[in-house]
């Protein structure tokens, strides 16, 4: 899943216009003009299609965070140069609050069936024998679930 498809989604899901946008990202420490997020949200055959880096998505996920839960006390989220679809579920995981049975039950939301020992293991250490990774599959049907709850309509 590219991170202008998880860009997209969340911008649909949670309605958040241009500005707004560019206002997440300087929360996070990233100066970026109205043109950039448009050229982001662009489709692949457009011609002025930018793909959005990792390091930029990160940005945009701790921009998020921050939006949803308030500023965290001393140091500034450290903005990612790689970013796994792991890393992408638990920032959501921690923009929005969500317990593993918020998790689970937008998931089943979109029927797609994830057991809770199964979705603790995307969230585990990459070093530890029970860490799995997140696919694509998984991360799609987690971000629709997020559109039924938080947009049903």
């Amino acid at each position: 899943m590219s991170n202008n498809d998880i860009f997209r989604s969340l911008r649909y899901t949670f309605d958040i216009n241009d500005f707004l946008m560019i206002e997440i990202f300087g929360m996070a420490g990233l100066e970026v003009d109205r043109p950039t997020v448009s050229n982001w949200l662009k489709k692949e055959d457009d011609d002025d299609f930018k793909p959005l880096y990792d390091k930029d998505l990160a940005a945009f996920l701790n921009g998020f965070i921050i939006l949803k839960r308030g500023k965290k006390e001393g140091n500034d989220p450290v903005n990612e140069k790689s970013l796994s679809n792991n890393q992408v579920l638990r920032k959501l995981k921690i923009a929005l609050s969500l317990i593993d049975e918020d998790m689970l039950n937008m998931l089943k939301s979109v029927n797609f069936r994830l057991s809770k020992h199964e979705l603790s293991a995307f969230f585990r250490n990459p070093t530890q024998s029970q860490y799995r990774d997140c696919k694509d599959q998984v991360l799609r049907n987690f971000l629709k679930g997020l559109q039924v709850t938080y947009r049903p309509s």
